[in-house]
């Protein structure tokens, strides 16, 4: 019968961490507050912050017995967007947010330029093939910018660790 473990801190991403289970989560999963997540192998965890976190890929939880969950973006269907100069990918970027739309601007530089990555929406990509970007269909991991109105409190992410117990 599966268990449900209370998580008492969220800790920031370390990639080399090792962890008793794992939580697969696509983007808007992982913007929780108070939620109970299944784990991969069929137990839960009960998360209870007191105020909303992105839990961030490679992030990790840590429960009360001092064991630790490991978050993991999961696939999501996407477009990967491709502009022809910086310009062009400038614009780009102020259309989808002007239709506040979640978008990732890819870190990495690949040669081809730099990548935005968007949910799939046909209305979406008919847009932005007229405006001469090179829209291509792809799944992958979903990281979007969080908004200029995304709250965070009033405290510090230097230290990107939360306590979770919302007592």
């Amino acid at each position: 019968m599966p268990e449900t473990f209370r998580a008492i801190r969220y800790l920031a991403p370390d990639p080399a961490a090792s962890c008793w289970d794992v939580l697969v989560l696509k983007s808007d999963e992982r913007r929780v507050r108070r939620r109970r997540l299944e784990l991969v192998h069929g137990d839960f965890v009960l998360v209870d912050f007191p105020e909303t976190i992105d839990l961030e890929d490679n992030g990790r939880l840590e429960l009360e017995d001092g064991r630790f969950v490991g978050i993991s973006a999961a696939e999501e269907l996407l477009y990967e967007i491709r502009a022809k100069d910086p310009v062009h990918l400038m614009q780009l970027c102020w259309h989808l947010g002007n239709r506040h739309t979640p978008t990732q601007i890819a870190r990495e530089w690949d040669g081809l330029g730099q990548r935005i990555l968007i949910r799939r929406d046909h209305v979406l990509r008919r847009m932005l093939e007229q405006l001469g970007a090179t829209v291509t269909e792809i799944s992958e991991p979903f990281s979007p910018v969080a908004g200029a109105y995304h709250g965070h409190g009033e405290h510090d992410h230097g230290d990107k660790s939360h306590a979770l117990l919302n007592r």
